[in-house]
């Protein structure tokens, strides 16, 4: 590689470092036991105090190096100093060694929208903590191979949690990073948790293994806790061979991107654009597809609106024959933006 890296894989270099800080501080909070909960708009749409800080690691770090990008966040946070300990200076030198896509050469710093969600999956974030709180009050140990129910169901609960970065281009999703906080918990104490991955449509996406459920097998996974009649409706005329119910936009992102679901089907508002904006480029790079129910491209312009009014329909391939079965009652019910 000659001459410096490109603006885009700079911060893409530096978003994969900011993310793993982001990962950090997620951790750090549930292991505090104090998450500082606030309700947003109800008991499903919660902030604590891992969502808070996490923004500010992550916007403050990125606009420190970066003053003349747009940064969207999901956290409406009061201005004030953040602190100098928030702050990731860091860059992945795996990403800067790549060479930038040729169209995404030339860009320019005031040219790059990033949206951020500092903690997606907040729900199950918080029923995890509740449930390992549960656990510690109970201190009951355990005895060889036996496991504790709220003990089981926060692990399981804490695979719905990532961080998501995603960069946008005259309205496009160029590139990606996801962070996954509490990665390989299955191998107990001791074990280094969290990993992340990133993505680029042209150059490819890096930190899993790519993998596709077998052809003849649909596996939908859909919303945990957000679902009614219209999304029901939707997933059953899919005509899955199964279903999974699961909390997070990122997380159902890696389920298809790792062969544990063919589409993610969510006929409903709900989604923002900084839910989707890094899956989908993530999704993209490796030849996948995310658009509305109505098979259309979301934009993540600076000035769009953040609700995914039409619902979000992801595949990694066969995105067409979803396209094609959602039912007439969904597409009326969900105005295409």
């Amino acid at each position: 590689m000659s001459g410096s890296p490109a603006v885009v894989m700079r911060l893409v270099a530096s978003a994969y470092s900011v993310a793993e800080k982001a990962g950090t501080i997620v951790r750090k909070v549930l292991h505090s036991g104090e998450l500082g909960i606030v309700e947003k708009t109800g008991v499903n749409d919660l902030q604590t105090l891992a969502d808070r800080l996490a923004q500010q690691s992550i916007c403050a770090s990125l606009s420190r190096r970066f003053p003349k990008i747009t940064i969207i966040g999901e956290e409406e946070l009061p201005d004030e100093e953040v602190q100098e300990d928030l702050i990731e200076n860091g860059q992945a030198e795996e990403i800067l060694q790549k060479t930038c896509p040729a169209e995404y050469s030339g860009l320019k710093e005031e040219e790059l929208v990033v949206w951020v969600d500092p903690l997606d999956g907040t729900k199950e974030y918080t029923e995890a903590s509740r449930c390992l709180h549960l656990r510690a009050v109970a201190q009951k140990p355990l005895k060889g191979s036996e496991t504790s129910q709220p003990h089981s169901t926060a692990l399981w609960l804490l695979d719905n949690v990532t961080v998501l970065i995603g960069i946008a281009y005259r309205g496009r999703a160029i590139a990606g990073v996801i962070n996954q906080p509490f990665y390989n918990y299955q191998l107990g104490a001791g074990a280094t948790l969290g990993r992340t991955m990133w993505g680029m449509p042209g150059l490819g996406a890096f930190g899993f293994q790519l993998q596709e459920v077998p052809g003849d097998r649909r596996i939908v996974t859909t919303t945990r806790s957000h679902s009614n009649k219209l999304v029901t409706d939707c997933v059953d005329a899919m005509e899955p061979h199964e279903v999974i119910r699961v909390g997070g936009a990122g997380n159902k992102i890696i389920q298809l991107v790792e062969g544990k679901a063919s589409a993610y089907v969510f006929a409903s508002p709900g989604c923002k654009k900084w839910d989707t904006c890094a899956p989908e480029a993530i999704l993209h790079a490796v030849g996948g597809k995310l658009t509305d129910m109505h098979g259309n491209a979301y934009r993540y312009d600076a000035k769009v609106k953040h609700m995914n009014s039409a619902g979000v329909l992801g595949t990694l391939r066969n995105h067409e024959y979803y396209v094609c079965r959602v039912p007439q009652s969904v597409l009326q019910a969900l105005k295409s933006d």
